[in-house]
This record gives C-alpha cells, sequence and structure tokens, in this order.
C-alpha cells in the first residue's frame, strides 16, 4: 500500500524538535572542514556520512544505495508511527563573470567582502509520514520524487551587474518502507523495520565518477521515529528481558539510539554516525562549526586568526562557512573562556589539604601498573596476558568497535581515582607496538571488554 504524508501531533512535533538539535549535528557533519574554504584539500572530498547512491551507481564502487533500521517499540492500543527521514541535496554552483556579451564561466570572483568560488551546497530535505501502527502488520510504503531544478542568483556591486551564480541540481527519487510483526514474550513489543533506498534511475557513462553520483543522492541521510503514546526500548542497552530480540534487529549503514531527554523512549534516531542513547550538544558549545569531531576552542580561536583574504574566501565557500567566521569574530572572552575545559560533576574533600597532590599514583604504594592483576572470568590478567577485545557498546567508539574479536597483549593494570580498573594494551599484530609501547600510549579496555586467552 502506498500512504499519504500526515501531519505531526503538536506532542510528537515537539519531542522531534529537541531530537533535531541533536540530528542537524548529525546532518552536517563534516559538512565544510577548518579552514572552511574550497580552496582547502580537505574540502575537495565531499559527503563522506549516510550518503545514499543511486543503485546503478553504488553496485560495485564500495557505495550503498539503502539503509535498513531495526527497532522494539512498545506501541498503545490505536498507536501511531510518525516518520521523518531527513537528507540533504547536493546543489551544484558554479561562478560566472559579466562580459559585454554576456556571462563567461570562472574559477574565482573576487568582491569587495567575498571570493566566490564553485562548490556544492547542501539544502536539506525531509518527508515525514504518519501510520496507524496496526497498519504496519502490512507492509507501508511511501515514494518520494524530488525534481531537477535551476536557479540563477545575479550580483551587483556599485549598482552594476558583476557577475551571476548558477545553482543546478538533479532529480531524486527515493521509497520509504515500514513494517513491523510481533516479538514473542509478555510485554507487547514490535519489531519495527524502516527501510530507506534511493530509487533513482540513472546510468553512470563511464567517465561519470562520485561527483555526477552525489548530485543524485541522498546524503547523510537519518531518520527519526516516534509514538504518539508508546515507546522504544533501548537499542544499544535494553532490559534483559528484551536483549535476544534486540540482538536479532539487523542495522545497516545505520545506527539508532533513543534520542530526547534521558529517562524516555519516545523518540528513536537512526544515524549514519555512532551515537550513545540520549546524544545532547555540549552546553558551552556556542554554535555550529560543522567540522568533524570538532573541538570549539580550538577551531574558534584558529578560525579568528584566519587572515582577512581566507575569512572572504570562506565567506564565499558557503553561507554556513560564513556564519562560522562571523562567530569566530564577534566571540566575547567570556563564552571563549568557557570552552575552556568543563566541570560535569564536584565532590567535596574533606580534611586538611596535603603537601602534594592527594592521589599521587607514584607514591601509592598499593599501585603498580607491572604487577598489579585483575580477575576477570575467574582468571588473573596484568602485564604480559593474552586478551581477546570485546568492547562493550555502551561506552565506547567507532575506533574501539572495530577491534572487536582482535587479540592484544595487556601492558599495565591501571585505577583511577573513581575505582575503575582499566587495562592498558596493544594490538599482538599492530607492526607499530613497539613504538607505541616505547612512547607509553597504549588502547584502553574495562575488564568486562576483554576475554583472557592462554598464553603463547
Amino acid at each position: 500500500m502506498t500512504a499519504p504524508a500526515t501531519a505531526f501531533t503538536p506532542e510528537v512535533e515537539a519531542r522531534f524538535a529537541q531530537a533535531r538539535q541533536i540530528a542537524d549535528a548529525v546532518l552536517f557533519e563534516g559538512y565544510v572542514l577548518y579552514p572552511y574554504r574550497a580552496s582547502a584539500a580537505k574540502n575537495r572530498l565531499r559527503w563522506q556520512f549516510g550518503v545514499l547512491v543511486p543503485p546503478g551507481y553504488g553496485a560495485d564502487r564500495g557505495e550503498h544505495f539503502h539503509q535498513r533500521t531495526e527497532c522494539l517499540m512498545e506501541p498503545r492500543p490505536g498507536d501511531r508511527l510518525a516518520v521523518e527521514l531527513r537528507f540533504l541535496r547536493a546543489r551544484r554552483r558554479t561562478v560566472e563573470r559579466a562580459t559585454r556579451g554576456g556571462y563567461e564561466e570562472v574559477e574565482e570572483l573576487e568582491l569587495a567582502d567575498r571570493v566566490l568560488v564553485p562548490w556544492d551546497e547542501g539544502v536539506e530535505d525531509r518527508v515525514e509520514l504518519v501510520v496507524g501502527v496496526e497498519e504496519l502488520a502490512g507492509e507501508v510504503v511511501r515514494p518520494f520524487h524530488l525534481p531537477a531544478g535551476r536557479e540563477v542568483e545575479r550580483l551587483r556591486a556599485d549598482g552594476a551587474t558583476v557577475g551571476r551564480l548558477l545553482r543546478r541540481w538533479e532529480r531524486t527519487d527515493g521509497l520509504l518502507r515500514l513494517t513491523a510483526r510481533d516479538v514473542p514474550g509478555p510485554y507487547g513489543v514490535r519489531l519495527l523495520t524502516a527501510v530507506v533506498e534511493n530509487t533513482t534511475d540513472w546510468a553512470p557513462r563511464p567517465e561519470d565518477g562520485r561527483d555526477a553520483a552525489l548530485a543524485r543522492s541522498l546524503v547523510s541521510a537519518h531518520l527519526l521515529l516516534g509514538l504518539d503514546h508508546g515507546s522504544f526500548l533501548s537499542p544499544t542497552d535494553p532490559p534483559e528481558w528484551a536483549r535476544a530480540a534486540v540482538a536479532s534487529c539487523r542495522n545497516e549503514h545505520t545506527w539508532p539510539v533513543l534520542a530526547g531527554p534521558p529517562g524516555r523512549g519516545r523518540v528513536v534516531l537512526s544515524s549514519p554516525i555512532i551515537l550513545e542513547d540520549h546524544p545532547a550538544i555540549a552546553p558551552e558549545s556556542p554554535g555550529a562549526l560543522y567540522d568533524a569531531t570538532e573541538i570549539d576552542e580550538i577551531l574558534a580561536l584558529r578560525t579568528a586568526a584566519l587572515t582577512d583574504r581566507e575569512k572572504r574566501e570562506a565567506r564565499g565557500t558557503d553561507d554556513r562557512a560564513g556564519a562560522v567566521i562571523d562567530l569566530a569574530d564577534s566571540m566575547p572572552p567570556e563564552v571563549l573562556e568557557r570552552l575552556h575545559g568543563a566541570v560535569r560533576g564536584l565532590r567535596a574533600i574533606t580534611g586538611n589539604a596535603p603537601d602534594r597532590p592527594w592521589w599521587d599514583p607514584g607514591d601509592d604504594p598499593e599501585v603498580d601498573p607491572d604487577r598489579d592483576k585483575v580477575l576477570v572470568d575467574g582468571r588473573e590478567v596484568g602485564a604480559g596476558s593474552r586478551v581477546l577485545l570485546r568492547p562493550g557498546r555502551r561506552r565506547t567508539d567507532a575506533q574501539d568497535l572495530f577491534l572487536d574479536g582482535r587479540t592484544a597483549l595487556v601492558e599495565a593494570v591501571l585505577h583511577d581515582v573513581d575505582g575503575s580498573v582499566h587495562l592498558a594494551v596493544t594490538l599482538e599484530d599492530d607492526p607499530g607496538a613497539d613504538l607505541w609501547r616505547a612512547q607509553g600510549r597504549f588502547r584502553y579496555f574495562q575488564p568486562d571488554e576483554i576475554t583472557p586467552l592462554e598464553a603463547p
């Protein structure tokens, strides 16, 4: 069946509005990188996250034309599911200089306040759908068709036309598929499947590269899912009774988490970037900087230190890049000072202040990272032990997840001031392990993230 779009209820819209703050960070993750100029090498390879290309292009190029989200929901009787698919479309911009006979395409057009260059702008699109949960017993399909287009912006200086910007975008077609099935058990749980597909009928020519495909792609594609009255179970930290059902969920090219305030499960954000449940923007952040894994203080300082010519190039690259320049130039000292570290929690220290730090591991006779042992699965693990890495999904990042199933050598057993134990390890098959060891640079895992192995 084909389902028409329906407006969200005010309650669902309010929940989605909260979740969109972090979803916007996903949408524009790595959109334009410092130094925010199109001429920078790092800004010439664009659109790395959540790219769904036309099926005729991606089959043998390592690109994907679909993403699949599966999660568990506990709907109420008569409940409805709200779905919002969000993505960017690439809008190709060329620059032309005015001539006596018309216009000529140029690589650069210098104006008083900016330097304009060719660039692919990202324009946000959404596909919205509301469907009764009971209808999901059969497949609900929502096709969407986004037409090609062209736009001209004339550029004037001192009352005269000096050039123009031409923007073109290609037709893009897609499909949203929704189904749900009951999960055996006493709690009325259903497994929801949401598939997003790029269905654009485009056959690339031999000379067509990734840029041609990107013009017809869904970029940074992600989903917001919400229920009118029911809730979702955490895909990363479900209750014990639901772990087997969650483990059976199949997610392809996306990572679903609970969004919105902690303690609630009304909204799921299915993102192409690995996140934790209830992700949030740091309250100290003064605005979007668009740089992947951004460090606000460093980026703000370095952006403010760009030359006037570099800032004009950034302003001419993209309106969002120009906003970053304006933000860095106008940031007052007290806002910048807030970015210099943040304390999330404090605890009282009683007694007189000591003559040396209250805890110095080098002076603590009860702590010896080279000799200390920790008991894992009934076996002592310490420096020199071989272990199998099994990083936990709740408190790790992508770099650790890539090491799942690799073998490592424990270099030290470390204790922190909160009483937690950490194992410093080097990978057994890492040719640079000796170098990391000499520099004291290790990877760290907790005892429940490793499995002891027999010595070689």
